[in-house]
């Protein structure tokens, strides 16, 4: 009887018309003006803003045309160490004696550049193709210094032309005299061996310790000039380290990409 009666009063007033509207309160009006503000600021950015970043990638300061492995044309005996690692050489200068079958042999260099390192000590025997010195190909004392920076390929396309590099230089203490700037020149579009990286460098260990991670493309910086440091190079410091950089120096460099707009991150 009781269900009844209350199926009897629905009936009567189906739609309780008697009972007043309520209507939104004030504050659900406010946090609903405010969502709606927000996701339309963020369409518009995602669509007219930009986003920057930067990749990591390991950087030797060079004089820009590499170095080569002065190999020995003969197989013998070392009989005497003509150059001096650090001193600038000119082509054909002799490099070592080795006495052979024939007689004593002078290996000479290939290109004018600075040896950068010795393979062979005197009465040590070597054989024909050895590794024996490596020379930096630099012709002038006054030569500048680039940076070579090998970057992952998958973030070749994406580094633009002279966008800005900063270089943390492994003998200058960056807590102290900042980071070495400069701008990106080129960028080889093909990715490099460790064969390659190290016939450029001159150092085999470099060219296996950049490909670890897969085959990297060479990145070459330009330093930004600077008259009032002694390096002659711009830094983030005023004045950056009292001493001047040498070449083969390693480094860690931080390469600004293009800047990118939020939507083609949404976008296939």
């Amino acid at each position: 009887m009781q269900f009844r009666q209350q199926a009897l009063a629905k009936l009567q007033s189906p739609e309780e018309l008697d009972l007043p509207v309520r209507f939104a309160r004030p504050q659900g009006w406010l946090v609903l003006s405010v969502t709606v503000v927000v996701m339309a600021a963020a369409s518009v950015w995602a669509v007219t803003g930009s986003v920057t970043s930067t990749v990591g990638a390991p950087a030797v300061l060079t004089h820009g045309q590499g170095s080569y492995l002065l190999q020995s044309p003969v197989a013998g005996q070392v009989t005497a160490v003509l150059a001096e690692q650090g001193r600038r050489i000119a082509a054909g200068s002799p490099v070592l004696k080795v006495r052979t079958a024939d007689g004593e042999t002078v290996v000479r260099s290939v290109a004018a550049g600075r040896v950068t390192a010795l393979a062979a000590t005197i009465g040590q025997i070597i054989s024909t193709g050895a590794n024996v010195a490596a020379v930096e190909k630099v012709a002038r004392a006054g030569d500048p210094l680039y940076a070579t920076v090998y970057v992952p390929a998958a973030n070749a396309a994406a580094i633009a032309d002279r966008a800005p590099v900063d270089l943390t230089v492994q003998s200058v203490p960056a807590q102290e005299y900042g980071v070495l700037r400069g701008h990106v020149k080129s960028v080889d579009r093909a990715a490099q061996s460790a064969q390659q990286i190290a016939a450029f460098l001159g150092d085999r260990r470099l060219g296996e310790q950049f490909t670890e991670d897969g085959r990297p493309v060479a990145v070459l910086v330009q330093l930004d000039r600077a008259t009032g440091t002694k390096s002659g190079y711009r830094w983030s410091s005023a004045d950056g380290p009292p001493f001047a950089l040498d070449s083969m120096t390693l480094a860690e460099a931080s390469v600004r990409l293009a800047d990118q707009r939020p939507v083609d991150w949404l976008l296939p």
